[in-house]
C-alpha cells in the first residue's frame, strides 16, 4: 500500500487540540497506510520562512514549517483570506486584490513545494487540502513528482464568471489541472467548476467526471461531501450532559427553549441576517415571546482582517438593539458569546437546543449542521433550521430549509421548529441521521482515496 502524504495549511500535531472530525479522519487514514502530514507550524517568526520541525506518533510523521510574519501576512491574511475566501464565497464586493499579497501567496506555496518535494517518494499518494494551497500540486509536478496527486476544496465554488473576475485567474486556477483528482463538496460545485474549465480553460468534459485539457492532459473531478465522526459526536453529547457548564446553561434557561448557533465570526455565516431574523421571529410570533433564548457562539477568527473587525462591531450593535427592544428583567432573548468552547461541551449545547440555527449565506458544507443532528436525544430531538446555500442542504433535505436572506421565512422556520410536535421531530431526526451514518468521516476519506488511486 502506498504511503499517504497529507498537506494542509495547519497540522493537527500531537499535543495540540484536535477539535473536529477532519483531523480525526485524516489521522486515521495516515495510521492505516503510514504517512506524513505536512503544513504550516502555526508560528510566525522573525527570521526567514522555511525552518522545519518534525515529530512522530503512532506511525505518523508530522513535518511543519515556520513562516515569517511578512510571508504569513501576505499568504494567509492577505491573498488567501482577503482575496480567495470572499471570491469563493460569492462576495466579489469584498475581494481585495493586491499583486503583492498574490506574490506572497505564490512564494509561500513555492516554499512548501521546495521543502516537501525532497521528502516525497515516487509511489506516494499526496492529498492537498483547500484554497490556501491551490498551486502546490503544479509546483510539485514542476519539481518532478509523478505520483498520485489529489486536491480537496473545503469551500464552495462560485460561477465561472465570478471566478474569471479574479485578475490573472487562469494562471491560478489552471494549477488545478495538475491534480489527478479535484474533489469538491457538492454536485453544484462540480458543475460550476466544470463550467469554468469549459468556458475559460478550453477543457472538454468526458464521461464519469473526467476532464480533458488542451494537449491531452486528463484529470477527474467529483463531489465528495465531507462527513463527521457521527458515533463519536453522539457519545460526546450524551456524556456532556453531566458537565457543569452544560448543566449551568440548561439551568439558566428557566425552562425556556434554547436556539443555538455556532459559527466562526465570518461574514459568510450570515450572522447579521440571522440576528435580524430572530428579531423578526419575536415580532411575528408574539405568542412565543419569552419562551426561547437564542445563544450565538461566534469565536473570533482572522481578527487582524479589517472586514472581520467591522463584522464583530456590527453584531454587537445588533445584539444590543434586539435585547434593548425585547428583553425582560428575567430574560435576555439573544446571548452573543465570542468565546471558544471545547468540542465536547458544544456537543452538550447542541443536545440541549430545541432549535439549531445554521444559516450561512454560502458554505462549502457546514459540519455544525451535521453535528447538531448527531448530538440530539433520539427520544426528544431538536430541529435544524438550515440554509439552502450550505453544502449540507444537499444531504439534509428534511431539515427546515430556508433562504437566509428571507428574514420572515427564517423567523417562521424558527417558530415551526419551536412548536413542532415531538413525534414529528423524532420522525424527521431518523431521516436526517441516515446520510450522517452512511457518509461519515471515514466513508468520505475512503471514497476520495479510492477514486484517487483509481484515477
Amino acid at each position: 500500500m502506498s504511503r499517504l502524504v497529507v498537506v494542509s495549511n495547519r497540522v493537527a500535531v500531537p499535543g495540540e487540540s484536535r477539535a473536529g472530525g477532519l483531523a480525526v479522519g485524516l489521522q486515521a487514514a495516515l495510521k492505516e497506510r503510514g504517512g506524513m502530514w505536512f503544513g504550516w507550524s502555526g508560528k510566525s517568526v522573525r527570521e526567514a520562512s522555511g525552518q522545519l520541525q518534525e515529530q512522530s506518533e503512532d506511525g505518523i510523521r508530522y513535518v511543519t514549517m515556520d513562516l515569517s510574519r511578512a510571508d504569513h501576512d501576505a499568504y494567509y491574511n492577505g491573498f488567501a483570506n482577503r482575496t480567495l475566501w470572499p471570491l469563493l464565497h460569492f462576495r466579489l464586493d469584498l475581494v481585495d486584490y493586491d499583486r503583492a499579497t498574490r506574490a506572497g501567496y505564490l512564494r509561500v506555496n513555492a516554499l512548501f513545494a521546495a521543502k516537501l518535494a525532497p521528502l516525497l517518494r515516487g509511489d506516494d499518494i499526496v492529498w492537498i487540502h483547500d484554497y490556501h494551497l491551490i498551486p502546490l500540486g503544479a509546483m510539485l509536478r514542476e519539481r518532478g513528482f509523478g505520483g498520485r496527486l489529489g486536491f480537496f476544496l473545503h469551500v464552495p465554488v462560485p460561477s465561472a464568471d465570478m471566478l474569471s473576475a479574479l485578475p490573472d485567474h487562469a494562471r491560478l486556477f489552471s494549477a488545478l489541472y495538475a491534480y489527478d483528482l479535484v474533489g469538491l463538496q457538492t454536485r453544484r460545485d462540480v458543475g460550476r467548476f466544470c463550467d469554468y474549465v469549459r468556458l475559460y480553460g478550453d477543457g472538454r468534459l468526458l464521461d464519469d467526471g473526467v476532464v480533458e485539457m488542451p494537449g491531452g492532459r486528463r484529470f477527474r473531478t467529483g463531489a465528495f461531501p465531507i462527513g463527521i465522526d457521527t458515533d463519536t459526536i453522539a457519545r460526546q453529547a450524551r456524556a456532556a450532559m453531566s458537565r457543569p457548564v452544560v448543566r449551568d446553561l440548561r439551568g439558566s434557561l428557566r425552562n425556556r427553549l434554547l436556539a443555538i448557533g455556532v459559527d466562526r465570526l465570518d461574514y459568510s455565516k450570515g450572522l447579521p441576517e440571522r440576528f435580524h431574523a430572530f428579531e423578526r421571529y419575536l415580532e411575528r410570533h408574539p405568542d412565543q415571546k419569552g419562551s426561547m433564548t437564542y445563544l450565538q457562539i461566534a469565536p473570533v477568527s482572522r481578527g487582524e482582517v479589517k472586514e472581520y473587525q467591522q463584522l464583530r462591531h456590527h453584531l454587537e450593535q445588533i445584539a444590543g438593539h434586539v435585547n434593548g427592544g425585547h428583553a425582560a428583567p428575567d430574560w435576555t432573548p439573544l446571548r452573543y458569546v465570542n468565546h471558544n468552547f471545547a468540542h465536547t461541551t458544544l456537543a452538550g449545547f447542541y443536545r440541549s437546543a430545541r432549535v439549531g440555527l445554521v444559516t450561512p449565506l454560502r458554505d462549502g458544507m457546514n459540519l455544525v449542521a451535521k453535528e447538531y443532528i448527531a448530538a440530539q436525544d433520539p427520544e426528544d430531538p431538536g430541529m435544524l433550521v438550515l440554509s439552502r446555500f450550505a453544502g449540507a442542504a444537499s444531504e439534509l433535505k428534511d431539515a427546515l430549509l430556508v433562504n437566509p436572506y428571507d428574514l420572515d421565512g427564517v423567523a417562521d422556520a424558527i417558530a415551526t421548529a419551536a412548536t413542532m410536535p415531538r413525534e414529528r421531530r423524532i420522525e424527521l431526526w431518523h431521516v436526517l441521521m441516515e446520510p450522517l451514518r452512511r457518509n461519515d468521516i471515514a466513508a468520505w476519506r475512503q471514497r476520495f482515496l479510492g477514486v484517487l488511486e483509481a484515477a
